[in-house]
């Protein structure tokens, strides 16, 4: 009798064990229900949070081109979180530089030869690179806002000096593209005598390297509806100093329209990406 007793209670309690195991292991459908709604909740949430959240990724990267008051440079530019308002970038750009003396003529062929810019020495152009930092002013709060960030900006420049080609008519009748020459600065100035622009390609053999500094000061306006993209617009004023004054244009009759230092205005666009570091 105490057989049977013993066997009917390891059989209860195996089959509670059973029942417990199957009831952790097993999972009901509205459990599966809950689980995927958590899920879409989840991504939701992180949808949201790149989309109209705070603006809190800790790299960036981003290429834009600018325009000057006096040229134009592209640029690449990447930027290092260091706070919740703070962002410290470095930035390299590529551009010219033009006088305000320059003005386009052509030539009376002008079918056959380029325009030309009378009096032009060199063209100038200039490889920077700086560092500076983006401080949040005001965050875009929802999708359709504009983050804006005030810009602080500085950096060594190395002015590149081309020389500026003319197609000319030499002295023994022949055309030959020229550049100009100190010694004998009234030859490049004879109106008459020009055809035209020399190539684009001429004169990159002659490149002269002028240092220099340059800073910037400007406000960023970051439209993107996702923090995790780059779409913005600065505009700020820029200062150039150079190691000496940039021959850009030809002293004539002892007036010098060339300069050490420069101060523009400027108006960018870029565009890129944001992400955090793993």
């Amino acid at each position: 009798m105490k057989k049977i007793y013993v066997i009917l209670f390891l059989a209860t309690l195996s089959g509670g064990l059973f029942a417990q195991t199957t009831n952790t292991t097993s999972t009901s459908p509205q459990q599966k229900k809950s689980d995927k709604e958590q899920r879409k909740l989840k991504k939701i949430a992180i949808f949201r949070e790149q989309e109209e959240g705070e603006n809190v990724f800790q790299r960036d990267f981003s290429v834009g081109g600018r325009l000057n008051t006096d040229g134009w440079g592209g640029f690449v530019e990447m930027g290092y979180r260091k706070s919740r308002k703070k962002v410290n970038y470095f930035q390299f750009e590529f551009g010219e530089k033009k006088s305000n003396k320059e003005v386009k003529k052509s030539s009376g062929n002008s079918f056959t030869q380029r325009p030309y810019i009378f009096g032009k020495q060199n063209n100038f152009y200039q490889a920077k690179l700086g560092v500076g930092q983006r401080y949040l002013i005001g965050g875009k709060g929802n999708k359709n806002g504009v983050e804006v960030d005030a810009i602080y900006y500085g950096g060594i420049s190395l002015g590149l000096l081309k020389p500026y080609y003319l197609n000319m008519i030499t002295e023994d009748g022949s055309n030959k593209d020229v550049k100009f020459d100190p010694a004998n600065p009234d030859a490049f100035l004879a109106m008459q005598n020009i055809n035209g622009a020399g190539g684009f390609g001429k004169g990159w053999s002659d490149l002269s390297v002028v240092p220099g500094l340059h800073a910037k000061l400007g406000m960023r306006f970051d439209w993107a509806h996702f923090n995790e993209v780059v779409s913005a617009l600065e505009v700020g004023v820029n200062a150039e100093m150079y190691s000496k004054k940039i021959p850009i244009m030809v002293v004539a009759n002892g007036v010098d329209h060339n300069k050490q230092f420069f101060f523009n205005g400027y108006v960018s666009i870029q565009f890129g990406k944001r992400w955090n570091k793993r």
